[in-house]
Parts: structure tokens; C-alpha cells; sequence
């Protein structure tokens, strides 16, 4: 990561959700420097980079690289900044509803931090001149996109968005210069989603990936990589802080789309109207 935290956050510490996001990606010197942090965040603003060293079982020298990772100048930045960000007083006794809401809004400004802009430009002017658009995923990622399908659609666009896996290979397949495949993935490591988008690639689709995972397989192969931060909570079986981004992301991108279109959203609407008037009956 190479964004640097300026402004002080609210709530849970971003900065924190930063580190425990970084567990996934960093290498295992670094990783013990961020567990030790994270292990003791209050007292840790009271050491020097040698004590912390000393905790994390490693070096001086891996302890500011580790911080450089994480997108800070050095170990002191860093403990100002969870120094700055640390709450006053915390609840021994709080509600989940009241820690997920937490983690979610924080989850969301991770992810907002680590999207490339040049990236979703890219994205949007591909989906806008693609000739045919075929959106692939797989499991958790696979509601997400056709929650994306039935949006894209409201611009006027022909959308293909088939769950089954193999329809998405046949679809995939099928894909040539001018179209576009969209997909998600969390991993960025689906098998399914792989071949699916090797398929498109090979036929010379463009290739655009939404995932959490900057280095992975699925972002050397896209064109158009949109890459959000995953989480490390204990969500390990269902990342959705992560897939909370990853629907934003869809989100923005139709945002985007209609907004640049001539579609009628009068027409669109009257559609929704005329449905809910057949519900009725």
C-alpha cells in the first residue's frame, strides 16, 4: 500500500484495520512486526523501534520496512497515527450490531483508499464502447454480479451474467476484440474464474477484475485491475467487509455508465412501475 494516513480517523482505528488487513500480504518478518502492534496497541505508542523489534522478533531494519509497507514513513509516523486514532474509552460490553457497523464503515474507507481512480476511468470507458459484456464469478462473488447485471441493464445494456459455471465458460469463450469480461473475485484465485477469464483473454477481450488482492493471478491477467484491501477478521469463510467494496465498486461503475449514456431514465422507471402495478393485481 502506498497511501499515507493523514487525517485522523473516527471510530475503530483505520489505522489499525489497515494493519490487520495487511496480515494477508505481508512477508512473515513483516507480519510479526504488524501482530505485535496489533497485540498491543496502546503500549506500543510508548516504545522505541528497537523495542518493538525486540517484541516482533526481528530487526530494526525490518520494523521501518514494515511500516514503509504499510504505507508509512517510518515506525514513528506510524505511532503517531495510532497514538491519534486511539479511542478514548473503550466499552468492555458492546452489541455486535454496534461492532459490525464499525468494522463495515471502516472496511469501506480502506477500500476507498486503495482504488486506483486512473483504474475505475479505465473501466468505465471500456464498458462503455464493449460490443458485448459478459460478467463471471463464482460463490460468494457470484451475488454481487448479478445484483451488477440487472443495474448495467437499466442503461440499456445487453448484459450476459449466467451463474452456472460452465455457461460462463461458454460465454467467456465466445468473447472477441471490443467485448468486455467483468468479474469478481476475492482471491483473485478462483479456479473458475480463472479459466473463464483466460478464455476471454485469449479471444481478445478486455479483461476487468474486481478484487482484494493486489498480486494474484487474476490481476496479471486482467487489462483493469480495481483492487480493494481485504479484511483479516475472523470472516475467513465469508469475507464480506470485503465484498462490501467490491458492490461499491460495481456500484460506481453503472453509476458512471448511466450517467454517460442516453439512456431514458423515465422509461427505465416506468418499467419498475409497471411491475409493481402487475404485483399488485
Amino acid at each position: 500500500m502506498s497511501a499515507v494516513i493523514s487525517d485522523p480517523p473516527t471510530g475503530t482505528s483505520l489505522v489499525l484495520t489497515r494493519l490487520r488487513a495487511s496480515l494477508l500480504v505481508l512477508g512473515p518478518s513483516e507480519r510479526r512486526v504488524a501482530e505485535a502492534i496489533l497485540a498491543a496497541p496502546a503500549t506500543v505508542i510508548e516504545w522505541s523501534t528497537a523495542e518493538l523489534a525486540q517484541t516482533a522478533g526481528t530487526s530494526t531494519a525490518t520494523v521501518s520496512r514494515a511500516c514503509q509497507s504499510l504505507g508509512f514513513r517510518g515506525f514513528q509516523h506510524l505511532r503517531l497515527e495510532v497514538a491519534r486514532s486511539a479511542p478514548l474509552a473503550v466499552s468492555p460490553h458492546h452489541h455486535a450490531l454496534d461492532q459490525i457497523f464499525t468494522d463495515a464503515a471502516d472496511a469501506i474507507s480502506l477500500g476507498r483508499q486503495s482504488l486506483d481512480l486512473v483504474c475505475v476511468e479505465a473501466a468505465v470507458t471500456a464498458l462503455l464502447s464493449a460490443n458485448r459484456l459478459v460478467l463471471v464469478g463464482s460463490g460468494f462473488s457470484a451475488p454481487p454480479l448479478q445484483d451488477a447485471a440487472m443495474r448495467f441493464a437499466t442503461v440499456g445494456r445487453s448484459v450476459e451474467a449466467p451463474s452456472d459455471i460452465l455457461a460462463q465458460q461458454f460465454a467467456a469463450t465466445s468473447l472477441g476484440t471490443g467485448d468486455v469480461c467483468l468479474t469478481v473475485s476475492y482471491s483473485g484465485a478462483n479456479t473458475h474464474t480463472l479459466h473463464a477469464c483466460r478464455a476471454a483473454k485469449e479471444g481478445g477481450a478486455t479483461i476487468i477484475a474486481v478484487t482484494s488482492f493486489g498480486r494474484s493471478p487474476l490481476t496479471q491477467l486482467a487489462d483493469i485491475a480495481l483492487v480493494t484491501s481485504p479484511l483479516s477478521r475472523a470472516h475467513v469463510i465469508d469475507p464480506y467487509l470485503s465484498r462490501l467494496s467490491h458492490q461499491l465498486v460495481l456500484h460506481t461503475l453503472h453509476a458512471e455508465l448511466f450517467a454517460r449514456s442516453d439512456t431514458n431514465s423515465i422509461t427505465m422507471r416506468n418499467v419498475v412501475v409497471d411491475a409493481l402495478e402487475e404485483d399488485e393485481r
